[in-house]
Order: structure tokens, then sequence, then C-alpha cells
């Protein structure tokens, strides 16, 4: 894969996040304005000052007039961009390349969803003509495929797995309950969440990503410009975006404990980023735990855990807050909740917390201890049919 990457070429100098959940009193207008205002004031900039913008999101609104109108943006270039659930972060992925290549001093990716009131419990369209092989279940039917294909594979027995699901979201659960901002804030115990009512296959409630009303933005600039700005700017290491052949629903070979697209995505990051041990090198990844035999799988993908020691590693705490590798410190999408266009930018906030020392209560220590890069996972689609997109960020500049 020829993918040569922008490492350390532009940085993020400024990051703002709305609450995720159920906003019945504000429009996407609203939450639009709020994000962008909170990214605007972190950065010490002004809504003039931005020469381009990038917004993502799969059902709120058409064009960039959805951006502009509430913004009251005067004629400024703003792309709409969609990229299934990975939305957020290919509107992030495409205002860092614009800022790379000089066409641009500075940009503002975003990333809104208004889910609550439009009357849909996940994917915010409906499914174009096909030629009759895509998959017709639901999203949580789909994932749910994972589950007993991983039991299969490596010998975990049925309630050993239960187990293991349940501790996935109970650690995200806990996370989330320390994050102002999350959906759901609340710690859930062991017991209510291997209880809770199935939804399909052998997920319960408790193992589906909240969905949730949100927005999140981020301001780019080139890395020599970032300290105008800010003496603590977040520096690209990695970009990584992929989509597969999607054959995965009608290949034979295909057997549900991988991700393809992942794999190949982290593969390219990591070799952006100049990373040879992810679990060793990072302080903290945000990852698609859209549901929790979702998180196992990527474990596993990502590079965090040997193949087939994913769940052993998940019930050991090596993901935990204080674990080896912090996987989802902010709750993830499964507390955080998931608003499809603002996710990918979620993940990044957090992120940006987190490698300045400003997570409060949920501060990881892996930064103190002088670790400086983190990861953000984000996919869209189906297991075997989707985009997956992962980058890496640090808070130092690398040694040239």
């Amino acid at each position: 894969m020829a993918s040569h990457g922008i490492r350390d070429k532009v940085a993020i100098i400024g990051m703002g996040c709305t609450n995720f959940g159920e906003h019945w009193d504000k429009s996407a207008d609203d939450m639009l304005i709020e994000s962008s205002s909170a990214a605007l004031k972190d950065a010490g900039v002004t809504l003039p000052d931005i020469d381009a913008f990038w917004l993502g999101t799969m059902g709120s609104g058409l064009s960039g007039l959805t951006l502009s109108r509430p913004l009251k943006i005067q004629h400024k270039p703003v792309t709409h961009v969609e990229n299934f659930c990975a939305t957020g972060s290919e509107a992030f992925r495409n205002a860092c390349y614009a800022v790379a290549s000089g066409a641009y001093d500075i940009a503002m990716a975003i990333g809104v969803e208004k889910l609550k009131d439009s009357g849909y419990s996940g994917l915010v369209v409906s499914t174009p003509a096909n030629d009759g092989t895509s998959a017709t279940v639901t999203a949580p039917a789909s994932f749910s495929l994972l589950a007993p294909a991983y039991a299969k594979k490596y010998g975990v027995d049925d309630q050993e797995l239960k187990d293991v699901l349940t501790r996935i979201a109970w650690k995200n659960h806990k996370n989330g309950a320390l994050n102002p901002r999350a959906q759901f804030r609340k710690e859930v115990s062991k017991e209510t969440i291997a209880c809770s009512p199935i939804v399909a296959g052998p997920l319960g409630i408790f193992d589906c990503s909240g969905v949730s009303d949100g927005s999140a933005a981020a301001i780019i600039v080139r890395a020599e410009d970032a300290h105008k700005y800010t003496d603590r700017p977040l520096y690209v290491k990695a970009l990584s975006f992929v989509a597969g052949p999607a054959t995965g629903p009608i290949d034979p070979a295909y057997d549900y404990t991988t991700f393809d697209e992942v794999v190949h995505s982290a593969a390219d990051a990591y070799a952006q980023a100049g990373i040879t041990n992810p679990r060793a090198e990072l302080a903290m990844a945000e990852v698609h735990d859209c549901f929790t035999p979702t998180e196992l799988v990527l474990m596993e993908d990502l590079g965090f855990a040997e193949r087939g020691m994913g769940w052993k590693e998940a019930l050991a705490g090596t993901f935990d807050l204080d674990g080896e590798l912090p996987v989802n410190p902010d709750g993830g999408l499964k507390s955080f909740g998931h608003p499809i266009g603002a996710s990918g930018l979620r993940m990044l906030f957090e992120c940006w917390l987190q490698l300045r020392g400003e997570a409060g209560a949920r501060q990881i220590a892996s930064v103190a201890a002088g670790k400086t890069k983190g990861l953000t996972h984000n996919l869209g689609g189906s297991p075997g049919a989707c985009v997956s997109f992962v980058s890496v960020v640090g808070s130092e500049l690398d040694p040239t």
C-alpha cells in the first residue's frame, strides 16, 4: 500500500465537544454552533480565521449549507463528507490533508448527528439498490455473529465469553461514569449487564452502543505554526483510511473473527507513525466499540493482544482505565454514545484531553509515565464489508 503519510506536518490546536445524549431541546444547528464555538475558543481564533471547513454528517443535513447556515460562514469552502460511522474521522482526515498540502493555513473538521428525534436507531439513511448480495439483517444482528465465531475458533466456553463481553461493557460504563459529557454517566453492575434483555443473538441491551445526539470539532494548522496558538498542540502522526471489497458476507472463507479492513488500516497507520509495538508505545486507544464483541475483536486486529488471547486480556483488566493500555477511557461509543457524524472527532477529543493531562477524574497514568501517543479507531459498515480509519496523534514532535 503506497501510503506516505503526513507525519508531524499538521497539528490540532483546539477542540470542542458537546455532551452526547438525548437533546430534545437542541437542533443540529445548535450543536454545531456549540462545538465549533468551543473549538474556536480553545484555539484562540475566530470564525473568520478559518480558511476551509469539512463537515461530517450522515443524515442531519445535505451539502455544506448544513454548516454555513447556522455559523453564518461568509463565502468559504464547506465540504460535506460521509463514510458510514467513520464520517467524523473522514472530515478530520480531509481537513488535515488540505492543510498539509498548503492549500489552506487553518481548517476546521466538524461532525454532527441528530438521531433521537429522527425516528431512526442506527444508520440514518435507507439502503441503496444493490445486487441482492448485501446483508439484510440489522446492525446488532450482524455484529452478534462475531461472538459465537470467536468462541468456536478459540475454544472459549459460552459462559466465559459472556463474562468477557459483560466485562467490556462494565469497563466502558465505569469509565463513562467519570465523564461529564457522556450519554450514560452511571456505573452498571456486571449482574445487570449480564441479565439485560436480548437484542440479537447473544447480545443484550448493554452490549450495544448508545444512540445519541452530539457534535465535535477540531481546528488544524501546519505543525510549524501550532505554537502561535497553543503551547500544547497535538501532532498528527498517522491517518489511514481503507475500504474493503465488501465480500465477507458471501465469502466462505470469512469467519467473523476479524475485520480485514482494520488490520490493513492499522498496519498502514503504524508504518506512518513509526510504531512497532502499539501495546507498549501507545498511552491510550479510543476504538469503535459499537457492540461489545467488536471491541474484543479489535484488540487483536489492532495488535493490542495476540490472536485468541484478547478475551483473557479483557478479563485481566489490561484495557482498564488503570491497565497497561487504557482503551476507551472516555466510555467509548458504549457509554459516551454514538451520534454517527461526530463519533470519530469525539475519539480525538479524548486524546486531546488525555495527552494534555486535562481529563480530570479519568486521567490515565500512562501520560504522566511519559507516553505521548494516542490512537483512534473508527469503522463503518458491518463485519466483512466495512471501512476502517486509524489515526495516531501525539503531544510531541518525533525526532527527525
